[in-house]
């Protein structure tokens, strides 16, 4: 049997949709198979062995994507091309992508790098857009859906899930819904550096209970007119960021437990797309907006003993409690226009984020007499908005058979404003960044199988709400935080250059970017303490830098085995201070992966290998691992069966056990406070659709 390499296809990096191939942009699609066969218990699952891309945070609610090197705000995280990010998140923790199931989706798209000019703030790193379901308006009017369960055996994870479909005249719908319950879960025996675990050991308050329900209605009034409303909702409750007894690792004993009791996250857009157009200034016209609002609480408990020479047991008891309601509003209109060989796209969006939050502190000294606790109810942030909008336009041109450039610019503006808040005396002014970013993207088909490409542009990021006024004790109760409400905006510059190649066996690309972002946001030591905690502060550096390489290929082989891998390097580094460790990711990444898929489509198989290279780019004495990441190597393996009919019912298996060697390693940005993988573990998946 011979196997043919198909088509890639991304609306992500151009907004029109177009082969990969035919983009200049580094673009990585992860497919509604790929999805399917993962047995993943969250989005953030299907990312880690993609390159360039590596994850933050723990559990299957909590974890983060992280996009060479950047993570938190630097990173835009997107469904359907409209935004989730809101600037209420913590500097370093972008928004969860939990907020959409992955049984939602019908694929990812990743831009690796800056995409400014399409998507505006945030989009400074790279961008995630998270793809769902939608209602089919074409084809036979029936009913049709799919029931699944999951086992997972990290956190004895059991989720369930169900979604349906149909489509009447003009009419059609999409409805879906899962339930999930996760457990802790248990991180192997073993060595780590200098951290050694003698049993299995449960990483603490790593599990979940949520519950994430969609619908949508469209209406086809004639063709190439849609019009849709979508309402989602998403619950959790118990979801933490998972912690490791520091008496077993030998780390610092000061013990530090954050949890968010409850969190719901409720969304209704509303759209319209029009097609064939013909008018002088449009073909195609597409307009979206949406109103979401993001509540959550969020819990610490910190003990910090006093050490020698105090009574035993003696030390500092701080409770903490914040309750954040964020809603954000916003829109996206956007048209294109085919002039002879150039494809006009242009477009305004605007976006208002309204916070509004309370805190409650209480703070008992332990080990001197009757304790005597301390309250305090002064907001950390105080009420504020953050409006943000812009108009932009690219230039998809074709100037030869074999040459296309893409040339866009944005201009943008962006506004926080604190309000008046209960606890809060302190008088604030509006702050606000504009600027205008920019892109020029190549692409030389030197042949019909290969492509050179090269990209450059601008990317800009505003200060978010925490970044600008937070101003007291850091979630992780390790330091005290003054606010810095005069920050600059982050902008950058970035360069990708590489080839792309496809026959119709094999595919593969190999790029190599570098990304200086000017006035980073950094946190800095201001040499002052707040009782016992030093302060610090977030200020503008003058340049950091990331730059690395990142390799793919795929061959599609005889008697049904397909093999891939990838493999990229990420190296960064604090211009202004060069001995200043700024590794926030593994120098590098290797997956390699042999699949097998039986002639008929219904039985398949793979095994795959990911070896990330130890990181010596660590700040020291910052984790209790040591001053060097070591490196580790993963393996798993799936089987499954798809379409197997027992009447007009169509049933899927996957069966899959990850880590199979039983390694204990931590990704790297959740190694400062060591919070470890899961150990070797079963997961299967079942489904039924009709």
């Amino acid at each position: 049997m011979r196997a043919t390499a198909l088509k890639t296809v991304t609306v992500t990096a151009t907004r029109t949709a177009r082969d990969v191939r035919d983009v200049a942009a580094p673009v990585l699609v992860i497919d509604s198979l790929a999805i399917r066969s993962q047995v993943s218990t969250g989005t953030t699952d299907l990312l880690r062995t993609q390159p360039g891309v590596d994850v933050v945070g723990t559990g299957v609610n909590q974890a983060r994507p992280m996009i060479r090197g950047q993570r938190g705000q630097r990173i835009l995280l997107l469904e359907d091309g409209m935004r989730l990010n809101n600037s209420r998140r913590q500097q370093d923790f972008g928004e969860i992508p939990a907020l959409v199931d992955a049984d939602q989706l019908t694929r990812i798209e990743i831009v690796r790098g800056p995409a400014s000019v399409l998507y505006g703030t945030d989009a400074i790193g790279g961008v995630i857009n998270l793809i769902t379901r939608s209602p089919r308006m074409d084809g036979p009017e029936k009913l049709s859906g799919r029931m699944g369960y999951q086992y997972g055996g990290a956190g004895g994870v059991s989720k369930t899930t169900a979604n349906f479909g149909g489509r009447s005249g003009k009419w059609a719908f999409d409805l879906g819904g899962s339930a999930r319950v996760a457990g802790d879960y248990d991180a192997p025996a073993g060595s780590y550096g200098d951290v050694t675990l003698a049993n299995t050991t449960p990483l603490q308050n790593s599990g979940v209970r949520d519950q994430n329900v969609a619908g949508t209605l469209a209406w086809r009034p004639r063709s190439a007119f849609d019009v849709f409303a979508k309402f989602e909702q998403y619950t959790a409750a118990n979801a933490g960021f998972g912690y490791v007894p520091p008496t077993l690792i030998g780390a610092d004993p000061t013990q530090i437990e954050i949890l968010y009791p409850k969190q719901n996250f409720g969304k209704f857009s509303a759209g319209l797309h029009a097609g064939a157009l013909g008018m002088a200034v449009a073909d195609r016209f597409d307009f979206t907006a949406y109103r979401q609002r993001n509540r959550r609480d969020l819990a610490q408990h910190i003990f910090a003993f006093f050490g020698p020479g105090t009574p035993p047991g003696a030390g500092i008891d701080i409770e903490t409690a914040n309750f954040t309601d964020i809603t954000s509003s916003g829109f996206r209109a956007e048209a294109s226009k085919v002039l002879n060989r150039t494809i006009v796209t242009y477009g305004a969006d605007l976006f208002n984020d309204n916070s509004v939050n309370t805190d409650s502190s209480k703070t008992t000294v332990v080990g001197f007499g009757p304790p005597t606790p301390r309250y305090g109810s002064t907001p950390t942030v105080p009420n504020a908005s953050l409006t943000s909008y812009g108009a932009f336009a690219q230039a998809d041109m074709r100037l030869h058979e074999r040459f296309s450039l893409i040339v866009g610019g944005r201009s943008q503006f962006v506004e926080s404003s604190p309000k008046a808040t209960a606890g809060r005396t302190d008088a604030i002014a509006s702050h606000s960044n504009g600027t205008g970013v920019y892109a020029v993207n190549a692409v030389w088909r030197f042949d019909d199988r290969t492509s050179l490409v090269a990209t450059a542009g601008r990317g800009f990021r505003s200060p978010n709400l925490v970044e600008r006024y937070f101003d007291g004790p850091t979630p992780e109760g390790s330091a005290f935080q003054k606010a810095a409400p005069e920050l600059l905006a982050e902008t950058s510059f970035n360069v990708d250059g590489g080839v792309k190649y496809r026959n119709g066996r094999v595919t593969g690309e190999a790029s190599l970017f570098q990304n200086d972002i000017r006035d980073a946001i950094i946190a800095a030591p201001t040499g002052d303490k707040q009782g016992t905690l030093p302060i610090y502060q977030n200020v503008n550096v003058g340049r950091l830098r990331s730059k690395g390489v990142e390799i793919t290929a795929t061959a599609m082989l005889d008697y049904g085995f397909t093999a891939s891998t990838n493999y990229s390097t990420v190296k960064s580094s604090n211009l202004a201070q060069a001995n200043v460790p700024v590794g926030d990711t593994y120098a590098s990444k290797l997956n390699v992966k042999l699949g097998w898929v039986e002639n008929s489509g219904r039985f398949w198989a793979e095994y795959a290998v990911r070896r990330n290279g130890e990181q010596k780019d660590i700040v020291a004495t910052a984790s209790p691992v040591g001053t060097v990441l070591p490196a580790f190597t993963l393996q798993s393996a799936r089987v499954g069966m798809r379409g197997w009919s027992f009447g007009s019912l169509r049933q899927d298996v996957t069966v899959g056990v990850n880590n199979i060697g039983n390694v204990l390693y931590t990704e790297t940005a959740n190694a400062s406070f060591f919070r470890p993988e899961p150990g070797r573990h079963f997961a299967i998946a079942l489904s039924t659709a009709f």
